[in-house]
Order: structure tokens, then C-alpha cells, then sequence
């Protein structure tokens, strides 16, 4: 029997998977390799931290996360890079004699007499999930190429770079293109922003200049600056990767990219290319699917919140709205209730534009306006599937709003987002579409405002003295300014000295109450829906992001940037 069959039966037997999820995924393991233990948390059957500490119970051996650790170069150089990826494993420590290796699979002891008769050394085994050693592979034994390195093997002599737009022609532009310089500047840009963990990465010409930025945890960083005349050069570069026209210069175009990063990582770039007047701005959004968070647990909510959110989601019918501005991640908390929804009984579809992440089991459609596939055309289609649940991926107009309505109130979960401020001026946006008062009131459970918070850098935050005056004009009750600590991030090499690390969503949460539905169907304002709401329980975005600030997640500048005072 292989290991990775007893690896399924045991979880099986544990009943950390079901018999058919556990099929399923060794299906997908003969079609697409990779172990199963890689198939399972891919296909969000079992989460990794759950895969890592069974395996470390089932081995007695200890577990590591990889991404909480960093490895010295003296170790890495300890194993090369072909023995890494052959066996799945990463040198992590050494000790004396002993070197501590982290294993997706401590039973290898082929791998183990391998590593000892390289090293000289004794091995001692830690477990990680695969999806870590492939991170850590990627992040340490990757060539660390900078971008003065690359510049440096611009020759002038060498590199045909055009200069006049009237000279420019296909040929031209593809044989530019083809230079070895340009493609592993690239190279470089694209997996220097995966390194960084950008979401988007900018590449703008203009007159004298072009500039590369990264936008990271919502903040755009300028990384560098090629030369100008490079920049044809460069977007025809990226223009043939994402298989576009590059002779066409006068018209938005949008492709795709996608990069295998190791055996099983892929990592696809959404790429728009849009013409300015020095040339053409190209904008390359970064679609990690191992990054996306689906455990609702993890995405920022307080435990009261959650449970209200909870309850709603798994009302049989009705409409919930997540309602914010682009980026604050609304797109992340609907694919996690898609996730929590998604069993064998359940027929779930979606209309997205565009689809983001593929979700095993999920009926996902891409629109397309220009053949007439839009949000309200897909939403009527979806009614004669045979819908459970379906997810609007926007309600821009009185004709989605009138569609999704109706299905809530006929026996369907509708989940969708809307772009405003927050969750009481969400009634006042359907009632301006021109939706009746008492259908708002009737097919509305939930309304859920969200924003996206920079969170602390854990390695270097640190305790600074604010006045009093301050969080009190920020929302703190006078009573508890005594005690309340606030944080700042110093910035070290972790952070990028930025004093921030990630991102975690803030929430409010506005289930609808019978007195909520009494005040919409007697025409209340908004401002008289959020007194009550409040008064009922639901805590403002601002509130929340003060919690979040007690605790030291985030910093008083985030606050005060991200959430407007109530």
C-alpha cells in the first residue's frame, strides 16, 4: 500500500475526511500528481495546520511552520536544491552534529539515508505541510537576482531597444521583446512581487521615466525604474506572455498569465494593459489561491459578530449584501460563506466578473457584456438550475436588484455586494434602484459592511504613548483610556521597514431585525437605521477597527485612515 493511500485511510478513520472526499481527491491526485496530502488542502477538504499536526501525532515527530521560521543561508547551502525538491524536505537547524530537517513525509527513510550520507550529519525530523516546503523552497533556493544585477546585463551595444513610435512594428516590438535582458527583467519583476507578496504590480511610462511599483497590503511601493526606451520592450514582453496583440497600442486589452511555481504551485497574473499618452500602462493583479483565507474564523471577525453572521448564512432563503469600496475584500469573506455552504446537497452557482479563484463544486460563470452574458441575463439562467444558492458577483442596476429579490423571497439563498459606505446606507442604495420598501424589508437577512486594516508586524511592533484627548475624539470611552495600550510597527527586515505585515478585515455586521424591518417599511433614514442598529448591538466599522487597535493588531494611522468616525 502507498503512503499516500494509508495517509487517507487513517484520516478517513480519524474522521478528519469523509470516504467520498478522500475518493475525490486521489481522482484528482492520478489526474493532476502531487501527493495527496497536497490534493486534500488544495481542494479545502481538510485545512493544512489539521493535515500537519495529524501527521505529527501519527509520526511522533514534532511540527514546524515554515512560514514562522527563518533559515539561516549556512543551513540551506547544507542540501542542494535537486535533493530538496526530490524529496520534499528543507534543512531547518542545525545542532552539534544533528541537522533538523522538515519532512512533508517522515516515513521517507530513503530520503533520510539520503540526506545523512550527503551531510555527514544525523537527522532529526520535523513534519510541515508540502504547500510549506514548497514556499520555503521557492522563498530560499530561488536565485537571489536584484534588480541592479539584471540592469547590469543591459549592454547598449547588445540590446535593440526602439525609440520612434513611427518605426515601431511587429517585428520590431517582438524581437525587443525576445532579448534575454528584458525577459529576465520580467522574470524578476513577476516573482519579486510574488516574493513580496504584492496583490498588484504597476508598470507606467511616462515622458522621461518608467516606473515599476507593488501594491502591498494595500499600499503602493515604488520598486524601481528601467530605462525609458525599455519600455516597449518591456510591455511587448508581457504582452506575449499574457498572449495579447502587440501590435495593437491604441486599445485596452486584457489576458492572463500564469507561472508554475514548483511541482504543484501555480500562481496566475490578471493582466490589463490600457494606452496613456507616453505609451501603454500595464496593471498585473496577483491570484494566489494558496493565500485565499476561507476559514471565516481567520478573516477578522469578533466572536459575536461571527456567530450572528452565522446564523444568517445558513437561513434557507433571503438576501445578505457585503457591501465596501473595491479592495476592501469582499469578494474573500463570499467565497468563504460559498465554502462553508458548499456540501454534495447543495447546488451552488455564481456569476462573477471575473472569477477570481476556481472553487471546487462551485457552478462559477465569467460574464461577458459584449455578447450580452451580464449579471441579470446569468441571474435568470440560474433559475432555471435548480439554485440552492447563488452569488451575484454585483448589483449595479434595478434589473439584477429586482431578479436577486425575487429569488430570495421564492426559496433561494442570494448573496451579492454592493459599493457604499456602509451597512444602513445599503437599504437606502436598493430603495434609490427603485426596489419597493417592502421587498427590501422582506428579502434582506443581512447587511455587512467590511474595510481592510494593515495589521502589526509581529516582530518588531512596539508601545507609544498617545494622548488622551486623541483616542477618546476616536471613539474610546473616556472610562477605559487609562488602560488602553496602543502599538506602532518600528519596521525590520520582516516588514520590509514598513511596520506592517498582512491585512485583516473589520466588520459591521447588521442582521435584520423585526424593529430594523419596521423602520425600513416606514421609510427611516439612514442615519435613523444605524442608531438603532447600534442600539441593538451591531458594532460600527469604526468600533470594530478600535477593537482591533486595543489589541494590538493594528496601528491609531490605520484607524483613522480606514474607518470614518461614527
Amino acid at each position: 500500500m502507498s503512503s499516500g493511500a494509508r495517509l487517507g485511510e487513517l484520516l478517513v478513520r480519524e474522521r478528519l475526511i469523509t470516504p467520498l472526499q478522500l475518493q475525490q481527491a486521489v481522482e484528482e491526485q492520478r489526474s493532476g500528481g502531487g501527493r495527496l496530502g497536497y490534493q486534500l488542502t488544495k481542494m479545502g477538504f481538510i485545512e493544512e495546520n489539521e493535515l500537519t499536526a495529524f501527521l505529527s501525532k501519527q509520526y511522533g515527530v514534532p511540527s514546524i511552520d515554515l512560514n514562522e521560521f527563518d533559515i539561516e543561508p549556512e543551513i540551506i547551502k547544507l542540501i542542494p536544491k535537486e535533493v530538496v525538491l526530490k524529496h520534499q524536505v528543507i534543512p531547518v537547524n542545525r545542532t552539534g552534529s544533528t541537522l533538523i530537517v522538515a519532512m512533508a513525509d517522515p516515513s521517507n527513510i530513503f530520503a533520510i539515508d539520503d540526506i545523512k550520507f550527503l551531510t555527514g550529519y544525523n537527522v532529526e525530523v520535523v513534519v510541515a505541510s508540502e504547500q510549506a516546503i514548497e514556499g520555503a523552497v521557492e522563498k530560499y533556493y530561488t536565485s537571489n537576482v536584484t534588480f541592479d544585477d539584471v540592469m547590469l546585463d543591459f549592454d547598449e551595444d547588445d540590446v535593440d531597444v526602439i525609440d520612434a513610435e513611427e518605426d515601431m512594428n511587429e517585428l520590431d516590438l517582438e524581437k525587443s521583446a525576445g532579448d534575454a535582458p528584458v525577459i529576465k527583467l520580467v522574470n524578476l519583476i513577476l516573482l519579486d512581487a510574488i516574493r513580496k507578496g504584492a496583490s498588484d504590480i504597476h508598470v507606467e511610462p511616462f515622458e522621461k521615466q518608467l516606473r515599476v511599483r507593488y501594491r502591498i497590503d494595500g499600499m503602493l511601493y515604488e520598486v524601481m525604474k528601467p530605462p525609458v526606451k525599455l519600455k516597449h520592450a518591456i510591455t511587448s514582453r508581457i504582452k506575449i506572455m499574457s498572449q495579447l496583440d502587440i501590435a495593437e497600442r491604441r486599445l485596452p486589452q486584457d489576458g492572463r498569465i500564469k507561472l508554475k511555481m514548483g511541482r504543484n504551485k501555480e500562481m496566475d497574473f490578471r493582466v490589463s494593459v490600457l494606452p496613456v499618452i507616453w505609451g501603454e500602462k500595464i496593471v498585473l493583479r496577483l491570484l494566489d489561491k494558496s493565500n485565499l483565507q476561507l476559514d471565516m474564523t481567520k478573516l477578522g471577525f469578533e466572536e459575536k459578530t461571527l456567530e450572528s453572521f452565522k446564523v444568517s448564512i445558513h437561513q434557507p432563503y433571503g438576501m445578505i449584501l457585503i457591501t465596501g469600496p473595491t479592495g476592501s475584500g469582499k469578494t474573500t469573506t463570499l467565497y468563504s460563506v460559498l465554502s462553508e455552504l458548499n456540501t454534495t446537497e447543495t447546488n451552488i452557482s455564481t456569476a462573477e466578473d471575473p472569477v477570481e479563484y476556481n472553487l471546487f463544486g462551485i457552478n462559477q460563470v465569467q460574464m461577458h457584456d459584449d455578447i450580452g452574458l451580464n449579471f441579470s441575463s446569468s441571474l435568470r439562467s440560474f433559475l432555471r438550475q435548480d439554485p440552492d444558492i447563488i452569488l451575484v458577483g454585483e448589483i449595479r442596476d434595478f434589473e439584477t436588484a429586482e431578479i436577486g429579490i425575487k429569488a430570495a423571497l421564492t426559496g433561494h439563498l442570494v448573496l451579492s455586494t454592493l459599493h457604499t459606505n456602509d451597512a444602513p446606507s445599503s437599504v437606502s442604495r436598493l430603495l434609490n434602484m427603485g426596489i419597493e420598501p417592502f421587498l427590501v424589508a422582506s428579502a434582506v437577512i443581512l447587511i455587512g459592511a467590511q474595510r481592510l486594516l494593515r495589521k502589526l508586524c509581529v516582530e518588531c511592533r512596539e508601545p507609544v504613548e498617545v494622548p488622551r484627548q486623541v483616542l477618546i475624539d476616536l471613539g474610546v470611552h473616556p472610562d477605559e483610556v487609562e488602560d488602553f495600550v496602543v502599538q506602532r510597527g518600528a519596521g525590520c527586515r520582516v516588514c520590509n521597514n514598513t511596520g506592517y505585515k498582512g491585512r485583516i478585515a473589520v466588520y459591521e455586521i447588521m442582521a435584520m431585525s423585526e424593529e430594523l424591518r419596521e423602520f425600513v417599511l416606514n421609510g427611516a433614514s439612514t442615519l435613523e437605521l444605524k442608531r438603532e442598529a447600534i442600539r441593538q448591538g451591531m458594532k460600527s466599522l469604526r468600533m470594530s477597527a478600535v477593537t482591533k487597535l486595543s489589541e494590538g493588531t493594528t496601528t491609531l494611522d490605520e484607524v483613522s485612515r480606514v474607518t470614518a468616525a461614527d
